[in-house]
């Protein structure tokens, strides 16, 4: 027989298996259920098909199949929307079963009891006040593919915002979620004013945050061209934009957005700008001026920011060979490195800190100490799966170790690294299909001081 002719079970069925296995009469379980003998003779006979979920609980308590089971079993014959979603709200605080509550949200909506319309508002704000980001996530997904299946754009657009927000956050797939986020564009019109400005400034962040800097430029003035009130939001994607401009080396624009974002009254903003013109001086170059700038900076920042002042100190006492400065920095390692970093950012500037710190020991003749730091510099890029960054350094590692003429056995245990974190990443590419390569994944703005995103 083939696998679709096999006839499924029922919550009938279930219910004689029960009875026939313990040899329990429906006197018997009426005891132990409270449900009557008569109600069960009619779910066991299958002259009540449908029976009421409260009935179907208390069944579930007795039955030995486990509950989801029962459950599925259950909304094969169910088609009221009002016992669906309590069926799903059931399904929600258990927790763990996925693919359950597609199965139950999708008859939710194909219910013939029920307006459309009305069953995605319902299912979209089920979804969105779910604690559970991945069942939440999973609800979302479930009413995108519905709206596309059945040309509701509306619904298409605002559960792909949702999605978007949720996947944003896992910091070793920002690629793929900003996919997700340039597909919205698409829909954008079906968002409200206030969904679009969200919309604008989170992806100005994210695109920032893979170094896209052309685009969260545009991003952040879309934005802003529909904003009415200052917010925190506001405020952090334009100084992504700052940062972006500052990359792209149009320092004269950095200076104008400067003082705009000087007028936002935010704590973060002040210490912001002051250490964004900083850093525009050290890349311009103009070190008599960047390093007592530098300096303020490092004596008044606040100390989950300190690391980011360093690294560009370092760059420029590294460039001009300044070796009594760098010890000076390095003396102070305790204070200026992140405890129990949080965002991708912090991440990447620790390993900037000790990539410095390797070739600095490595040109001073601290051949292993050298090695030692270019590994925990590996070690926390590979956190965020930075694979440009660990390719670059063990390149840029291997350049200073050859010149000090490094023994095969320190090559191996950098390589022996990089081949360890390589290999974890291509056993992610055999099942998703996706190439770590081919992006450089991810920056966050020169400022994350608490940093919305």
């Amino acid at each position: 027989m083939e696998e679709s002719q096999i006839p499924r079970k029922t919550i009938g069925d279930l219910l004689s298996l029960y009875r026939r296995q313990n040899s329990l009469s429906f006197a018997q379980v009426e005891a132990q259920t409270g449900v009557t003998k008569g109600a069960l003779y009619k779910i066991e006979s299958g002259e009540t098909k449908r029976p009421e979920f409260k009935t179907v609980k208390v069944l579930a308590a007795v039955l030995p199949q486990p509950y989801e089971e029962i459950i599925e079993c259950y909304v094969e014959d169910e088609q009221r929307p009002e016992t669906l979603y309590e069926i799903l709200q059931d399904v929600i605080q258990l927790g763990s079963n996925i693919s359950l509550l597609e199965k139950v949200a999708v008859k939710f909506l194909q219910s013939p009891q029920a307006d459309t319309y009305t069953a995605l508002e319902r299912l979209y704000h089920l979804a969105e006040t779910t604690t559970n980001t991945e069942l939440s996530l999973s609800l979302f997904n479930t009413i995108v593919k519905y709206a596309r299946e059945h040309g509701i754009p509306q619904y298409i657009a605002k559960g792909l915002l949702q999605k978007y927000l949720i996947e944003r956050l896992d910091l070793k797939r920002l690629e793929e979620s900003f996919r997700v986020g340039e597909e919205i564009i698409h829909y954008i019109d079906f968002l409200t004013r206030e969904e679009q400005t969200l919309f604008y400034f989170r992806m100005a962040l994210h695109a920032y945050n893979t170094q896209k800097y052309k685009r969260c430029i545009e991003l952040c003035e879309a934005g802003l061209a529909l904003e009415t009130a200052d917010t925190e939001l506001t405020a952090r994607a334009y100084l992504a934009m700052i940062n972006s401009l500052s990359r792209l080396g149009k320092y004269d624009a950095v200076e104008n957005h400067l003082r705009v974002f000087e007028t936002f009254d935010y704590k973060f903003v002040a210490e912001a700008a002051k250490l964004t013109r900083a850093i525009v001086k050290a890349r311009k170059k103009e070190y008599d001026v960047a390093v007592p700038m530098l300096k303020d900076c490092l004596r008044e920042i606040s100390p989950h920011s300190r690391i980011h002042v360093v690294n560009e100190l370092l760059d420029i006492y590294l460039e001009t060979n300044n070796r009594h400065a760098i010890v000076e920095l390095l003396r102070k390692e305790k204070e200026i490195l992140p405890v129990n970093p949080q965002t991708p950012y912090k991440h990447l500037s620790i390993g900037r800190y000790y990539r410095y710190k390797g070739a600095f020991q490595i040109k001073t003749g601290f051949l292993d100490e050298g090695i030692e730091s270019y590994i925990d510099g590996l070690c926390a890029y590979g956190e965020v799966n930075d694979y440009q960054e660990i390719t670059e350094s063990l390149i840029h590692s291997q350049f200073y170790l050859l010149e000090k003429h490094m023994n095969f056995h320190d090559l191996n245990k950098l390589k022996e690294l990089h081949n360890r974190i390589m290999k974890k990443q291509m056993s992610r590419v055999s099942v998703t299909g996706e190439n770590p390569m081919k992006e450089n994944p991810m920056q966050q703005c020169d400022y994350d001081s608490k940093e919305v995103t």
